[in-house]
């Protein structure tokens, strides 16, 4: 659990890069045999890209590093329950743990919404582990769609 609070607070250092862009602060880091191999942030808004999420960015980054698109062995840290595609990137990965801070009540993938990991038939299931750092994770999110609200209503 020790591991998973120190890689979760840099997951959370990497939603901070995203949140000074304006962006939705979510950030996930990648590591494996104690290392950590890649860093990811949202920058749907930055780069114009559906698909440019914290995950997505942190798997592609390990895949080009470790030149390989089997992620065995590594464990993904993410500060917000991962959605449908970033899940789906996870399975295809074959990244066997993932641990997440925020429960995502409106698209998460691994038991808020749904949960993948109960789908049968699936030739991967990582293991999840939920609600490390939940409340620095949350509250991140909260402050930064409070802020977006206060500055519309000024509009």
């Amino acid at each position: 659990m020790e591991n998973d609070i120190q890689y979760m607070k840099k997951a959370l250092q990497e939603a901070k890069k995203a949140e000074k862009l304006d962006e939705v602060p979510i950030g996930a880091v990648l590591v494996k045999e104690g290392k950590i191999v890649s860093r990811g942030y949202n920058t749907r808004e930055t780069r114009q890209m559906a698909t440019h999420h914290a995950e997505i960015r942190c798997i592609e980054q390990a895949c080009r590093k470790m030149n390989t698109w089997r992620l065995e062995g590594c464990t993904l840290y993410v500060t917000l329950e991962p959605c449908p595609m970033c899940a789906g990137a996870i399975y295809q990965a074959r990244i066997d743990r993932v641990v997440y801070g925020a429960k995502d009540p409106k698209g998460g993938s691994y038991g808020s919404c749904f949960n993948l990991n109960q789908v049968s038939g699936l030739n991967h299931y990582p293991e999840i582990t939920a609600g490390v750092l939940q409340e620095e994770c949350s509250a991140i999110l909260k402050n930064f769609f409070k802020s977006k609200r206060k500055k519309s209503e000024k509009k």
